[in-house]
């Protein structure tokens, strides 16, 4: 077994969800749970296939970032993996949606910090087996910090 760090394109003023479905149909499950809950979010998703054809599959309502799911799913290339690539709109709008899709096993994860996808690659093929999101902590939020994430919270509407 040979383990890889595949490093993801996060798209510009954009996020990424990773995760794991079972189903030919995640595409277009994936597609109406995003569009269902937030018709203004601007979106592509790319589904590896890990029987028949394994081909990426894809959709989305925006090209440049059908591109990046596909160009992200396929440099993974590990099957039943899917990647969403969004904007106007944040992980949080939709992720319960996406997880509640019945074929959805797994959300690795939901950013918009660099990520690298840590891969296993068999002779069977290749599997996710997590991942590396964003930088390492610092040290622990003083009051400062706690004020100025109140304050972003508050400038995105999550908070009053």
């Amino acid at each position: 077994m040979e383990l890889k760090a595949v490093r993801l394109t996060v798209p510009e003023n954009g996020n990424i969800i990773v995760g794991q479905s079972h189903f030919i149909k995640t595409v277009e499950d994936i597609y109406e749970a995003i569009v269902n809950t937030s018709p203004h979010i601007k979106f592509g998703v790319a589904f590896n296939e890990a029987s028949g054809d394994c081909l990426t599959r894809f959709d989305g309502n925006d090209d440049a970032l059908k591109q990046n799911a596909i160009e992200n799913a396929t440099a993974l290339a590990a099957g039943h993996v899917f990647v969403v690539a969004l904007r106007n709109g944040f992980p949080i709008n939709v992720l319960g949606r996406i997880q509640a899709v019945p074929e959805v096993a797994n959300i690795y994860c939901a950013t918009a910090n660099p990520v690298e996808v840590i891969v296993a690659q068999t002779e069977q093929g290749r599997g996710v087996l997590g991942v590396v999101d964003g930088a390492s902590p610092k040290g622990v939020e003083t009051e400062s910090h706690v004020r100025q994430r109140i304050e972003l919270l508050q400038k995105f509407g999550y908070k009053r």
